[in-house]
């Protein structure tokens, strides 16, 4: 569980926003179709959602993640991304803020609470956020990249991917900086390149360094 990751994730975030300003949040992020207020925007409403899991799972209650499920997120999203810079800010801010707070409500004989998110628990919901906010915070295309992420989060990251290894291929990642990863079964493939590199592109994210061997196309994040 990495709940000291999260609140660093918090504020890289926070501090990655800071000088944001209208014009920057219109532009471009990483993710097709998505503008940095989209992907802030997002953010928030997951950091929002994720705290009312948490805090429902400790009354030992069971409710939807997003209220109208994925047409519903994905509208939320399209409706938050246009507003002015420093309404993003405090969204943001407000609902990671509020997230943070709900961990630290949780005992001891909680983290095993169930969760809707994935079928899962409290404590799962800790590494699912850190997972968020990490990947989010690199696709704002503000300067920060997965060149970043430290070995701890692209080993872990690497292993929650695992389903999207084609059936059929005998995945073999051998980083420049860290143990070969291996995933699957059947005709070898081997890909070289730093940790993070290759990281990214199996999360589906443009490496910053150079991979090389034969890319294979990989299924869907499950």
């Amino acid at each position: 569980m990495a709940l000291n990751d999260v609140k660093t994730a918090v504020t890289q975030l926070t501090a990655l926003v800071t000088d944001l300003d209208d014009e920057t949040a219109r532009g471009a992020s990483v993710l097709p179709g998505w503008s940095r207020g989209h992907v802030i925007t997002h953010i928030a409403n997951f950091s929002a959602a994720m705290t009312r899991q948490v805090e429902e799972a400790l009354q030992g209650r069971l409710v939807e993640f997003y209220d109208g499920g994925r047409p519903a997120r994905e509208a939320a999203i399209e409706a938050g991304a246009h507003r002015p810079a420093a309404e993003l800010k405090s969204h943001l801010a407000a609902a990671t803020t509020a997230l943070l707070a709900t961990w630290d409500k949780v005992g001891p004989d909680d983290w095993q609470r169930p969760i809707t998110h994935r079928d899962s628990n409290i404590a799962a919901a800790v590494n699912t956020t850190w997972r968020e906010l990490t990947i989010h915070t690199t696709d704002l295309n503000l300067g920060v990249t997965p060149a970043t992420w430290p070995p701890a989060f692209c080993l872990h990251l690497l292993n929650f991917l695992r389903p999207r290894t084609p059936e059929g291929i005998h995945l073999t990642l051998q980083p420049t900086d860290a143990p070969t990863w291996e995933n699957g079964t059947g005709t070898p493939v081997t890909l070289t390149g730093p940790l993070p590199a290759l990281t990214a592109w199996y999360a589906g994210r443009i490496p910053t360094d150079p991979i090389h061997g034969p890319i294979p196309d990989l299924l869907p994040w499950p």
